[in-house]
């Protein structure tokens, strides 16, 4: 605990520093004069191309259509790739010398942390695009948003399918060790604990293991009759073919992350045959929607969940930002009052900026998704 508390003062002294640094005067409330409307994209590496791909096209469609009051939208891209705090230095550079009316992130929850102190500093909206981590709206900081749902809600769906209708209880956790894995494994647990069952067993895994076969069989002795997933695709994906390869007839679930950014095509799919997930819209569900067939027809291959929902938040920006404008001090207000249907579905906020409702679930049937209906 000691550990935490030196590194979130350090961290909260770093991005101090870093607006300090900057040297600049809160911005102005109205539009400039560079004729554009800037928004900012923050990203994990220069290798998260389907969320910069997303952003685009909702971009491009925009500026088709007139743009922004007549004004064009321009992407502000960045990649958070490099030492500790890269981050907040981008977040301050989109800001201050970039002037965005907002930020998108498709990056993990430690990083959204970062980009969330800035943005509340420099008093800026902020909406996560892929960071589904719980404690970001916590602190209850009115310049921030998610169109993720987050992981206590997709932990609510998973636990209703699997303890309510599926009356499963003998259940494992399969976790990677790293910070966004494990605080939806500790989600799922408080759900679980909310819904008065035994916690299930856990196991868990470094990403750079190459030891699967081993974790399978571990899985096997614990005789339960379910697994849920909390980690990457890759990882995700072998940890699913070991529990084949040992015959093991278990239900498999897994979070959004296990589907992360990817092209999801029906072949990549048949790797999840039989997996039941948390749902990123109905976008997936039928490949021909529009979204899919131009995201198909504008870069080559299907989109991923990570793109849609970058697609969906830079739709949302866009709307709001354009029934606040001028005024950019009216944007996080039209945020909260803001009714979107996009391709992920309905997006509408609660007070403190989490996307409102539980997400729906989807498995895979010879390689295609199909939605679960709720029971009544």
């Amino acid at each position: 605990m000691r550990f935490y508390k030196i590194r979130f003062l350090s961290l909260t002294l770093f991005i101090y520093l870093t607006l300090a640094s900057a040297n600049v005067q809160a911005r102005q409330p109205y539009a400039t004069q560079e004729n554009k409307i800037k928004i900012g994209l923050l990203t994990t590496d220069n290798k998260s191309v389907e969320a910069r791909q997303g952003a685009e096209l909702a971009i491009t469609n925009v500026n088709k259509k007139g743009g922004v009051k007549g004004l064009p939208v321009e992407l502000i891209n960045r990649s958070m790739e490099g030492p500790w705090g890269t981050g907040s230095k981008q977040a301050v550079n989109m800001i201050f010398d970039e002037d965005v009316w907002a930020i998108m992130g498709s990056h993990d929850g430690r990083n959204a942390h970062l980009v969330e102190q800035v943005t509340t500093k420099a008093r800026v909206v902020f909406l996560s695009a892929w960071a589904s981590d719980p404690t970001l709206s916590q602190a209850f900081v009115p310049w921030f948003f998610s169109c993720v749902p987050n992981d206590l809600q997709q932990s609510a769906s998973l636990v209703e399918e699997i303890y309510g209708n599926r009356k499963i209880t003998e259940v494992a956790l399969v976790s990677d060790t790293g910070y966004d894995a494990k605080l939806a494994l500790n989600s799922f647990l408080k759900k679980t604990r909310l819904a008065g069952k035994t916690d299930p067993q856990q196991f868990f895994y470094d990403n750079s293991s190459q030891d699967f076969a081993g974790l399978a069989e571990k899985i096997k002795k614990s005789e339960v009759k379910c697994v849920v997933l909390f980690g990457q695709p890759d990882a995700s994906l072998r940890i699913i073919d070991q529990i084949r390869n040992v015959k093991m007839n278990l239900s498999i679930f897994g979070t959004i992350s296990v589907i992360v950014e990817q092209s999801l095509t029906p072949q990549s799919l048949k790797g999840y045959e039989g997996v039941v997930m948390i749902s990123p819209g109905e976008w997936l569900i039928s490949n021909v929607s529009d979204f899919t067939k131009e995201y198909k027809k504008t870069y080559g291959i299907f989109p991923g969940a990570a793109a849609a929902y970058s697609y969906d938040g830079m739709n949302l920006l866009i709307e709001a930002i354009r029934d606040a404008y001028p005024d950019r001090e009216k944007l996080q207000k039209s945020l909260t009052l803001i009714h979107y249907n996009g391709v992920t579905g309905t997006i509408l906020f609660d007070e403190k900026g989490n996307r409102i409702g539980i997400p729906g679930l989807i498995e895979i049937k010879n390689g295609v998704p199909v939605a679960i209906k709720k029971v009544q």
